[in-house]
């Protein structure tokens, strides 16, 4: 089958969005969508084709490693979508569900991208897409987090596009005819220009870092996280995020090729437990609960980056953790939005006793953060335990210990703000929004679904699910 239906599949559905007269049926092509886009992406998996060397996108490992949980994703929030945008007829949706089928498809495109070019066309389409994502609840703030991911978005993109360049100079310094695919840039090997590698690899990690949400370069994170729809958040945090680390994990094989994977795992490594630490101390500080989600967010990223850096067993892990943070993150966002949308505010300030106004979203909501934080026997847990095996057995004895205090403290804080709105009496304003709110079974199933996923992946992880991401360390680490 061929690999690039899964590209055609979503636009092909996003034409039909902008072309389809019903504002009340329109919705529905999301889940439809997602669904054949899985069941394409489950048959590519189980039945991988080969890749020619050269190709400049192709169903390679590393996309047979990442792809299909994002697939799942947003196969479940599509068909959390149809309810919700029930709820939200008041909005006008061509444009909301023609974008999320356009991200979908440029997702499928970065993810499977061999070619550094086409990579940061797929990553720069899905940063334009999401703008309007992001401003559909049209409210003053979430006009401003839409221009804050936009400019610091369109700085990150800005910059990896020059890390692009310079790693194409790279090759050409260094002998070669300047071919950007990624085959082509690590079979070149030490001949790439070292200082031109080096730069590249800066700018480079800062412009995906960027798009990860890697602190310092997180700071649209809050904003847009905070006020995006619950559907667009759990797509940021476990699509689009995603896109951007294996675009460093192709990276990162190619400065490895070159001779200087030892600098590039320290820089990964410093960044990653950074990331971690900012996000424990703003988690101890926040009391909105969404702005909560792109903190942990921050957290997780920061995790994926320790993991890069901490050699093939960490990478396993890091590919591991794609699959659990980005399904749980899934069930938090979109338990949120139902919490936000019954309480009419996301503040501590304003929200408590959600346990009584919405008893199963408030339960599912408590569930996902305690899988978040890595609770057993939730997967996010066996993912950051295979991740710590990995440190120390490379003899990060001390980053393990900094990891395990952050995991500490951000628990800490994930639980104040959680139990402070769930726990306690309603407040009144709280409880008259709580009235206009119905925990329907299309807002309540979807979040159930992605929160058992979390369950299975650490109690039952399959064995072709290890193998795939053992088969996509093997690529970004060949052996001689």
């Amino acid at each position: 089958m061929n690999p690039l239906l899964l590209i055609i599949v979503p636009l092909v559905g996003a034409a039909l969005a902008v072309a389809w007269p019903n504002n009340r049926t329109r919705p529905w092509l999301l889940p439809v969508v997602g669904f054949v886009h899985v069941g394409l992406t489950l048959w590519l998996f189980l039945d991988p084709p080969a890749v020619p060397p050269n190709a400049w996108l192709g169903f390679d490992p590393l996309a047979r490693a990442v792809l299909p949980a994002v697939a799942l994703l947003f196969l479940v929030c599509g068909a959390y979508g149809v309810a919700y945008l029930k709820v939200r007829s008041e909005r006008p949706n061509r444009v909301f569900v023609a974008l999320l089928l356009v991200v979908l498809g440029m997702l499928s495109a970065g993810h499977q991208a061999r070619h550094l070019g086409l990579l940061w066309i797929a990553t720069e389409t899905v940063t334009l897409a999401a703008v309007p994502l992001l401003h559909f609840n049209g409210t003053p703030r979430a006009f401003e987090a839409t221009w804050k991911y936009l400019l610091v978005g369109g700085t990150g993109i800005a910059l990896s596009l020059l890390g692009s360049f310079a790693l194409g100079y790279a090759s050409l310094h260094g002998g070669g005819d300047g071919n950007l695919t990624f085959v082509a840039l690590t079979g070149q090997g030490a001949g790439l220009s070292r200082p031109w590698v080096l730069t590249a690899w800066v700018l480079l990690l800062v412009g995906y870092g960027t798009k990860m949400g890697l602190a310092p370069m997180h700071t649209w994170k809050p904003d847009a996280y905070g006020e995006a729809p619950g559907i667009v958040g759990a797509i940021l945090a476990g699509g689009v995020t995603t896109v951007a680390f294996t675009a460093l994990l192709r990276v990162r094989a190619v400065v490895g090729a070159a001779g200087e994977g030892p600098i590039a795992d320290r820089t990964l490594l410093v960044v990653g437990l950074f990331s971690m630490l900012v996000a424990a101390l703003f988690l101890l500080g926040t009391r909105d609960f969404k702005r909560m989600l792109a903190y942990s967010s921050v957290e997780h990223m920061g995790i994926l980056s320790i993991g890069a850096a901490l050699g093939p067993a960490g990478v396993a892990a890091a590919l591991f953790h794609v699959w659990t943070n980005g399904l749980t993150k899934g069930a938090l966002f979109l338990s949120a939005g139902n919490l936000r949308r019954a309480a009419g505010s996301a503040s501590m300030d304003d929200v408590r006793g959600m346990a009584v106004i919405t008893p199963r979203s408030a339960a599912i909501f408590v569930a996902g953060m305690f899988a978040v934080t890595a609770l057993p026997p939730f997967g996010p847990f066996f993912s950051e335990l295979q991740l710590v095996r990995a440190a120390l057995a490379t003899g990060h004895g001390a980053a393990t210990t900094m990891f395990l205090g952050c995991l500490l403290f951000a628990f800490f804080g994930l639980t104040r703000v959680v139990f402070g709105i769930v726990d306690g009496r309603p407040r009144p304003a709280v409880r008259a929004h709580g009235r206009r709110f119905v925990e329907t079974a299309g807002v309540i199933v979807p979040p159930l679904v992605l929160l058992g996923f979390s369950l299975w992946l650490g109690l039952f992880t399959p064995t072709v699910l290890r193998e795939a991401w053992l088969a996509a360390v093997a690529q970004l680490f060949p052996t001689p």
